[in-house]
């Protein structure tokens, strides 16, 4: 089926949304957070209808789950996003050339912003809210994973614009057919930017075939560096945290690396934890000899460095020192998040300095690299790129410029 119909009503729709007033802006996200609420049971029953097509044993599906808390978090983030300024129509620059021309740059929407997703579907509500903030119109392509949850949610919003008189188009839902996606490659009269957002595969997928202009949103192989010097106790609890409390996500923690000189003491103060959550490790040689014992160890392959787990795995590698544990993260690393546990300020500014990543921590879990919590309100993935966005790709970034010129008959 073709999608272009759906494609050119999402560019018309586009200006309604870019005259609306801001506190009519406002009251439109508030409606459409409250209206999650109300309708809490029913997008609850079409997410158990996707899930009942899973395998139950999927790691996953923790992605794919909703439940009532979740939807608080959700309604709750998308006022959090009403109440953020406006990062459309702001003056970034002003003034007078030579010539008497008054100049300005503005910030202005990107217009049709398109998302290809898998499996998440709070990120239908995340996108949708942070493209009507920023006055974008958004074009959601998601999986079939979700299928009956994102139409269940979509129409939920399409709802609310109704009754602000707003057109329907402005937040389109795509087929989630495969086929679909070819189409959004090629769609460069329609679609201003297209932000992929799901596994590595995904990624690479669409970078590599789309003609629209792609801000990718990849894929987290997070390290921890747990130093010679390092708090033991706050290094466990980082390190347990960033593994643990939701595995299933891209700044859950991948790999950590431990000093030899304390790789005895940490790693069995860190191993009976980990036991605890059934952590499958994956060690090198060295770690091998010292958590032998550990009932859910197996020796690690040289695949399993650079590996994105999203469940309760990690691997585990003894190193000799900072310069083996920098080698190794720009080896491996995807540019995500990364963080070094030390009380030596000198190490965690060398760390910070040299790792090339979106984020970089200093005696902290991983697990913060998120809109929500950075103050963004939420975000439509992590950038890992280094043009246009890098790190939470939120509000502020769903903007680009445009350069205005008042003249009085001036001529060149």
């Amino acid at each position: 089926m073709s999608i272009q119909k759906a494609l050119i009503n999402a560019n018309k729709a586009k200006t309604a949304l870019q005259n609306l007033s801001e506190t009519q802006l406002k009251k439109l996200l508030y409606a459409i957070s409250d209206a999650i609420i109300a309708n809490e049971a029913a997008i609850l029953k079409a997410n158990a209808k996707d899930l009942a097509a899973k395998d139950p044993d999927d790691p996953k599906n923790d992605r794919l789950m909703l439940n009532p808390q979740r939807l608080k978090n959700i309604a709750a983030a998308i006022k959090n996003i009403a109440k953020l300024p406006d990062p459309s129509n702001q003056t970034l620059l002003k003034k007078t050339l030579p010539n008497g021309l008054k100049l300005k740059k503005i910030s202005v929407p990107l217009g049709v912003v398109g998302a290809i997703y898998e499996s998440r579907p709070n990120v239908t509500y995340d996108i949708a809210a942070l493209c009507l903030r920023s006055r974008n119109a958004c074009v959601l392509k998601g999986s079939s994973d979700a299928q009956h949850t994102n139409k269940v949610s979509v129409n939920l919003i399409h709802k609310v614009l109704k009754e602000f008189g707003l057109n329907t188009a402005t937040v389109t839902l795509l087929p989630p057919e495969r086929e679909v996606v070819q189409e959004m490659f090629t769609a460069t009269r329609y679609l201003d930017v297209l932000i992929p957002r799901g596994s590595e595969g995904l990624i690479n997928f669409v970078r590599q075939n789309s003609l629209v202009p792609v801000i990718e949103t990849g894929a987290g192989v997070c390290h921890i560096y747990v130093e010679k010097e390092a708090d033991l106790k706050k290094a466990v609890n980082i390190v347990v945290n960033a593994k643990v409390s939701r595995p299933s996500v891209c700044n859950a923690v991948d790999a950590i690396l431990v000093d030899k000189a304390i790789a005895p003491e940490f790693l069995s103060q860190v191993a009976p934890k980990l036991g605890e959550y059934q952590v499958e490790i994956f060690a090198d040689a060295s770690a091998y000899k010292i958590l032998k014992g550990y009932p859910h160890l197996q020796k690690a392959k040289a695949e399993d460095f650079g590996r994105e787990f999203l469940s309760l795995k990690c691997a585990v590698k003894v190193v000799s020192g900072m310069d083996e544990a920098l080698d190794h993260i720009a080896t491996y690393s995807t540019r995500h998040s990364e963080a070094i546990v030390s009380k030596n300020k000198k190490a965690c500014e060398r760390f910070v300095k040299e790792v090339d990543a979106a984020a970089v921590y200093t005696n902290a879990s991983t697990r913060f690299t998120d809109g929500e919590e950075f103050g963004l309100g939420a975000e439509i993935g992590i950038s890992t790129q280094k043009l246009h966005a890098r790190g939470p790709f939120a509000l502020e970034k769903l903007v680009t410029e445009k350069w205005v010129l008042e003249g009085n008959g001036q001529i060149r």
